[in-house]
């Protein structure tokens, strides 16, 4: 599995909880085999799987639950006991969401780092491992800068 974390330029609190997704299919020898796919190809297999995992987490919230009483403790000193039963229905545009999130990475809003390399063209080779860590780093812009 690749493991996906973010973080934020001069934070040191991740942006959200690290979470894997499986990697992207293999070329097939006749294509190439192993010359790698391109940073455009990882970012949409990322944006793919975060919006299949959006949808769902969006489905499971639609089912009530019945809690067990450590479930309740534990929500109530987060707050909230929770035991879904929501219809809230939002969706996503697949294609919006990944040309927003290539035109992000076009406007510099953030980096991409695979194993520790930094990538800055969307058309460059990414060569994974199956334990590769993709870092999405987001940048903060300088007021007047």
């Amino acid at each position: 599995m690749l493991t996906i974390s973010g973080k934020v330029l001069g934070i040191r609190r991740p942006l959200f909880a690290d979470w894997a997704v499986p990697p992207p299919p293999r070329p097939s020898k006749d294509h190439g085999g192993d010359s790698g796919l391109t940073l455009r190809d990882l970012i949409e297999h990322v944006v793919r799987a975060e919006v299949a995992a959006f949808e769902t987490r969006q489905e499971a919230r639609r089912l009530d639950r019945v809690l067990t009483a450590r479930q309740i403790a534990e929500g109530e000193a987060r707050g909230r006991v929770a035991p879904e039963g929501r219809n809230i229905q939002q969706s996503v545009n697949i294609d919006e969401a990944i040309g927003g999130a290539l035109q992000a990475f076009e406007d510099g809003l953030y980096l991409v780092i695979v194993d520790g390399a930094e990538h800055r063209d969307l058309d460059a080779r990414v060569f994974l491992t199956p334990d590769s860590r993709i870092t999405f780093l987001r940048l903060v812009m300088l007021a007047g800068g």
